[in-house]
């Protein structure tokens, strides 16, 4: 199975507003699971919750489904509500635990998919502390409480029924200027039945066809019909002449698309 890991990201909550707080140390590894799996087939994830802290902290668990909304927003919502819930799969093992001080506790995902499952399907894994009481009070003496959540994304992909496509709208070429960077802008849609991670590169080619710029994207994650624009940018100046943007997208395994597009640089 392919899986791949990122570093852990958190959220603090403070139970009263205006006030200096000090975080509990917790943190979830990996925080984000890409990973293929057999339709019909059970399996498991390893995760670890780490305490930084000098005291002990009690975690309760939970687990959502994991999408986005109109405004290609997060959205986090109850298990089995997402058009590609995993949530419904997934049981954590322990449910409840505490983390010692400066310690690590191991965990257990317990993931069953059904046997017709296809494409890809995803939820997130949360753990959260109960309340602290901290040394901190708001303006008017009342006390503050914090505490911390932290979550772990699973994507996951049914062995053999992934479909791996995505449409490429018009690139639009935004020349360098004093007061801007060359920009290559296009739109990408996840046409498929699984999640893509496109990365763009962009050669930009003179009128005797040398190389006269070449920038990357970051890394995109679009789940299956989600719609984002992709930015190139590149810092530098080009003299005045005519030029062509070419793109290579690279998604999926092995999956490489070009396309081009011409732009001029009006003297100065």
């Amino acid at each position: 199975m392919r899986n791949r890991i990122a570093a852990c990201l958190f959220l603090i909550f403070a139970f009263a507003a205006s006030a200096p707080v000090r975080a509990q140390s917790v943190g979830i590894a990996p925080a984000q699971v890409v990973q293929d799996f057999k339709p019909g087939v059970p399996f498991e994830i390893e995760l670890a919750s780490v305490n930084g802290d000098d005291a002990p902290v009690e975690m309760n668990v939970r687990i959502t489904d994991f999408w986005y909304d109109e405004k290609n927003e997060k959205v986090f919502s109850v298990p089995g509500t997402s058009p590609r819930s995993a949530a419904n799969w997934i049981q954590f093992v322990p449910e409840h635990f505490e983390i010692p001080a400066k310690g690590t506790q191991k965990m257990k995902a317990l993931v069953t998919p059904p046997a017709d499952a296809k494409g890809g399907y995803y939820a997130v894994l949360f753990v959260e502390s109960k309340p602290k009481l901290t040394p901190d009070k708001t303006k008017d003496g009342k006390a503050v409480f914090t505490n911390v959540r932290v979550g772990c994304l699973v994507l996951l992909s049914a062995e053999g029924t992934t479909q791996f496509n995505l449409d490429i709208g018009s690139l639009k070429v935004t020349p360098p200027a004093a007061n801007q960077n060359l920009d290559l802008s296009f739109d990408l849609t996840d046409t498929g039945n699984t999640h893509l991670f496109p990365v763009g590169r962009l050669a930009v080619l003179d009128s005797n066809r040398k190389l006269a710029a070449k920038a990357q994207s970051e890394m995109m994650r679009l789940l299956p019909g989600q719609k984002n624009m992709m930015h190139i940018s590149w810092p530098g100046d080009l003299p005045a002449g005519e030029y062509t943007a070419v793109l290579t997208l690279t998604y999926g395994p092995d999956r490489v698309e070009t396309r081009q597009s011409s732009f001029t640089v009006d003297p100065k």
